[in-house]
């Protein structure tokens, strides 16, 4: 397989990938709100620290307010992270390689951007913003189904695996980063009956919260989401079960020794770890800390199979 095209379907199922997330992010925190108390409600902001694009933000915006947040997360083409963008890019990505996956990704890719960008008015409102955001959740799942499939399991497919997981596992850690680290002060005894709404919140915006209780058979609560979270092997979403998909695919291709070591290191990390016991810093420290071990991933995988980055893609991977 040529590097362009094991470069071009590895992004575009992490801008597929992406996509999706950012909708269920926008999503589950229009709900959140209307379940917590208004004086500790944390507003719109921290969806924006989520994605790492402060800077980005404030250059256009003034205030966090919910509908500047939405257009930014939704519909803002300057914002490398919108829904719209990583969809267009996804779609860029689908046209180079239109021979290597099935006619029907460029199909439904295509229908989807047209959605995103024809409806993204109504998107915006009060009213229509669910119907929006549910239907690009619902077109990426169709795509990510299909492509299950349908696509033979070649170097095709490892590389898109990877990349969707890869993806999964960074946007994994930053709803667990951002929603501790934002909701509820420490040991605040009048808050902790709110303490099961936030833990819930993060279930819900990785659709995991019946995996949750079917697997943990536990009440929602800060020790066993985030050992469910790190370390289950059996749900998809999990940190721990996107790495080792990432090092199940890895397995396939040669020269695959650095992007074994950086996997390795990564996993024994989070199985060595105590993710429990970890107060709200040190939580975060750690959470830096894999978010720097899937660069390495990434930065070897790069190495190893992709033609020199270019400025676009790199911007858009941070």
């Amino acid at each position: 397989m040529l590097s362009r095209v094991a470069e071009n379907i590895y992004w575009m199922g992490r801008y597929v990938e992406r996509a999706e997330n950012t909708a269920r992010l926008i999503n589950v925190n229009a709900f959140l709100l209307l379940d917590l108390p208004k004086g500790i409600s944390p507003g719109w902001e921290p969806l924006i620290a989520i994605t790492g694009h402060h800077d980005i933000f404030e250059s256009h915006y003034k205030v966090y307010s919910e509908r500047n947040v939405v257009k930014f997360l939704t519909g803002d083409l300057d914002n490398p992270s919108s829904i719209l963008s990583a969809l267009r890019m996804a779609r860029e990505n689908c046209r180079t390689i239109r021979d290597i996956v099935p006619k029907a990704t460029w199909e439904l890719l295509t229908e989807l951007n047209i959605y995103a960008r024809d409806n993204l008015q109504a998107g915006l409102t009060k009213k229509g913003r669910h119907a929006y955001l549910e239907r690009i959740i619902e077109g990426s799942q169709l795509l990510t189904g299909m492509l299950g499939a349908t696509l033979s399991r070649d170097e095709a497919w490892s590389f898109l695996r990877m990349g969707r997981n890869l993806e999964r596992a960074d946007m994994t850690t930053r709803f667990i980063d951002v929603r501790s680290a934002n909701l509820l002060p420490d040991d605040t005894s009048e808050l902790r009956p709110f303490e099961t709404i936030q833990w819930m919140s993060v279930l819900k915006s990785l659709s995991s919260y019946h995996m949750y209780r079917r697997r943990m058979q536990v009440q929602v609560q800060r020790g066993e989401v985030l050992r469910f979270l790190f370390q289950d092997e059996t749900f998809p979403r999990s940190f721990l079960h996107c790495l080792q998909s990432v090092e199940q695919e890895v397995g396939h291709l040669p020269r695959n020794q650095a992007c074994r070591d950086a996997i390795n290191d990564l996993k024994d990390k989070v199985l060595n770890s105590k993710v429990e016991r970890l107060k709200r810093d040190k939580l975060s420290l750690f959470i830096d800390q894999l978010q720097l071990g899937l660069g390495k991933v990434h930065d070897a995988l790069a190495a190893g199979y992709f033609l020199p980055v270019e400025p676009a893609l790199a911007t858009a991977a941070n």
